[in-house]
């Protein structure tokens, strides 16, 4: 480290003017021995973007030489933009003769050639690519005579892989295929690639899915050395380890999840204390104590970042012995557990708490809606069912709201948007697609779980011990300017937006609550503010209105929350030494970086397998009608949603009855004869006209 930061250094001082290796070997006085060293770190830097090598080789730092370092994001029509790695520099449009073979995700150099005065954004020229994203691409094969082409899934990749015939290797047109490149793109010429593996035809049970898993790389196989670790891992709880932790076995502890779960990290227990203040307990499966540190099977793990779940199937961070066997909270089966106990008065403010290692036996498996009912419906053969914890059920529904009415006096958000249940049947065919309720049982875990996460990162925060934060930075002014004009075409405005609080958004949406433009004004909204990200830096977390917040809950499901245990674990048992800590210090901003990369590549993942499927079920239904809300507006049409959660494009091209245009100022698309408008919120009624089940996308008309 200390060679790359004296390398820096020297480059940052103002009379600094770019030198070839061999010149600032010399001013380093680097003698021959040491020359093929110093090298390879300037060629590593030179890999890694901090420095950047001119076109006569010499070295110096990109911002000296009005050069930008990022990630390349592409676009179907052939340009794309830069996503600089500075994130306090804005987007830059790169247009498509000045992509210079650069693909989607690639590592970029790019200079600005066209500066902005009108709020557009500037343009620039990719001069380098420092690291290619895409040496194996997913998509659909397509054979001439002589030679053949992949059309790539990711409509980002705006160019098609040619293929000699030589390397076809078995593929037939219409197959899905895995694409290596062997030659990459030039100004004017598409990349060559071989087809390295077949996955199926593309009507095929299965290949639909399976292209998804291969296009985010998603691992399917645990790796050797993993299963066989696990493998080793004893199927029951030691006495030893028992006799060493607090034992909770006696305590009513019990797990509420959906009906098809079977990896139970977090149990709850509840008492009413003397003093009339609530005593929540909250376990969470002690993952750590099974997976060591550097072990094979932390490698994996901190590789695959979390657990993804697909419509039909999870792809687990760990091996199902341990997911669904050792680590899960399984009814009447003694498990090792992190706890934290929180007295929580009737504000719903938490007095006092305690962390230790602990042993469970979960007393029950609950289902949410089962626990729903029981309490929305008072439901009599339920309460009966669970007669020996039904007190403790109705306490923790008390405990609820008054957690639920402190987040929202503070001024947290609470994005209430319905999520989608696919079912499929044995062929994995969707059958049914419906809302999924948030229903009483559902927010009562969430609260618990907040108010754990909560907790935890103040009380760590205030160790001044190393930790990994969940933030979520306050949005952009821009951003929320821009949001604010457009709520003031309905007659909301928002005070103070030099400096926004929460407090100010939740008031706004409580207002619109079930007014026409409600799903609308959120939806936009949510778009205005920043994402959520781990970091090892404490930041607050703008969306919960919350000073300290973090992931605690799910050790077998999300890496950042197995390596804080171990932090908590090490600090309450007296073990962070002054060396530990230097090490984390090194090692956490990567495992934040890494958890939050892999938590967006699961989320697109997830929304790629949902939309095929959605677009799978739509089939069967074209020439139906149905009522749905506009959802969103683009240059080329409008999407509408419907009361299932599907959402489908209404292209220009087929509203007939005009020539329509988006107002990107009024938030509206207008006919230039009839000025006809169509808002966000807007109902509709509309015939489904089409779907393309390899892009995932349907079509409607408007009836």
């Amino acid at each position: 480290m200390k060679i790359k930061d004296n390398i820096l250094d020297f480059m940052e001082e103002k009379l600094y003017k770019p030198m070839t290796r061999e010149e600032l070997a010399n001013a380093f006085e680097i003698d021959k021995n040491e020359a093929k060293y110093f090298y390879d770190v300037i060629e590593t830097m030179e890999k890694e973007g901090t420095i950047v090598r001119t076109r006569n080789d010499r070295y110096g730092l990109p911002e000296k030489m009005n050069l930008i370092i990022g990630i390349l994001e592409g676009n179907e029509r052939g340009y794309g933009f830069l996503i600089p790695e500075d994130k306090e520099k804005d987007d830059i449009f790169i247009p498509a003769e000045d992509m210079n073979g650069a693909l989607h995700g690639d590592k970029v150099i790019v200079r600005i050639t066209k500066k902005s005065n009108d709020g557009r954004r500037d343009e620039g020229e990719i001069l380098r690519i420092l690291d290619r994203a895409n040496k194996y691409i997913v998509g659909t094969f397509e054979s001439s005579k002589n030679f053949g082409f992949v059309l790539p899934d990711d409509s980002k990749i705006s160019m098609d892989i040619f293929i000699s015939k030589s390397d076809f290797n078995g593929a037939k047109t219409n197959q899905k295929v895995v694409v290596e490149i062997t030659q990459w793109p030039e100004k004017r010429r598409n990349p060559e690639g071989k087809i390295v593996e077949v996955l199926g035809y593309i009507n095929e049970k299965g290949t639909d899915v399976l292209s998804v898993i291969k296009q985010y790389q998603l691992p399917l196989e645990f790796p050797e050395k993993v299963l066989d670790q696990a493998d080793r891992i004893e199927e029951s709880v030691s006495q030893e380890e028992i006799s060493r932790r607090v034992d909770l076995r006696g305590m009513n502890t019990f797990t509420i999840d959906g009906p098809d779960a079977k990896d139970f990290d977090d149990a709850v227990s509840i008492e009413k204390m003397d003093n009339g203040n609530f005593k929540l307990g909250v376990h969470i499966a002690d993952v750590s104590y099974y997976v060591n540190e550097n072990s094979a099977m932390d490698k994996e793990a901190f590789k695959r970042g979390n657990s993804v779940y697909l419509v039909d199937r999870v792809i687990p961070m760990l091996p199902e012995k341990l997911s669904n066997g050792i680590c899960s909270l399984k009814p009447n089966e003694p498990r090792l557990t992190l706890s934290i106990f929180m007295e929580i008065n009737k504000d719903g403010k938490v007095i006092d708490h305690q962390i230790f290692e602990s042993v469970i036996e979960s007393k029950e498996r609950l289902v949410y809606d089962d626990i729903s009912d029981l309490l929305e419906k008072d439901d009599e053969n339920l309460k009966e069912r669970y007669a020996h914890i039904y007190e403790d059920i109705k306490l923790m529904e008390e405990l609820c709201h008054i957690l639920t009415e402190k987040r929202e006096q503070r001024g947290s958000l609470d994005f209430d948007f319905p999520e989608a249940i696919l079912i499929l049947d044995d062929n994995g065919v969707p059958i049914d697609i419906r809302k999924e309720d948030r229903r009483i049982a559902n927010r009562m875990i969430e609260e618990f779980m907040l108010v754990s996460n909560e907790t935890v990162a103040e009380y760590m925060y205030w160790a001044q011990a190393p930790f990994i934060y969940r933030i979520h930075e306050d949005p952009d002014l821009e951003k929320i300017s821009g949001f604010n004009k457009f709520i003031h075409n309905f007659g909301y405005a928002l005070k103070g937006s030099q400096d926004i609080h929460p407090k100010e958004l939740q008031n706004l949406m409580n207002k619109v609550k079930g007014k026409k433009e409600e799903n609308l004004i959120n939806t936009l909204l949510l778009r205005s503010l920043k994402k959520a990200i781990y970091s090892s830096e404490v930041d607050g977390h703008f969306g919960l209105a919350a000073n300290y917040y973090c992931h605690f809950t799910a050790p077998i499901r999300r890496y950042a929350d197995l390596e804080i245990h171990r932090i908590i674990k090490d600090y309450i048992n007296g073990k962070l030494s002054p060396g530990k800590i230097e090490k984390l210090e090194e090692v956490l901003p990567k495992i934040a970086d890494q958890a939050s990369i892999m938590e967006r590549r699961a989320e697109e993942a997830e929304r790629a397998v949902e939309d095929i499927k959605k677009a799978e079920y739509m089939k069967e239904k074209i020439g139906e009608e149905y009522e749905g809300l506009v959802s969103s507006l683009t240059h080329f049409g409008m999407f509408v949603q419907l009361e299932n959660t599907i959402e489908g494009l209404v292209h220009f091209s087929n509203m007939v009855d005009d020539y329509y245009y988006y107002d990107e100022e009024k938030y509206y698309i207008i006919g230039e004869l009839t000025k006809k408008t169509y808002r966000i919120g807007d109902t509709v009624k509309i015939k489904v006209l089409g779907v393309d089940m390899l892009k995932g996308t349907i079509d409607f008309v408007l009836v």
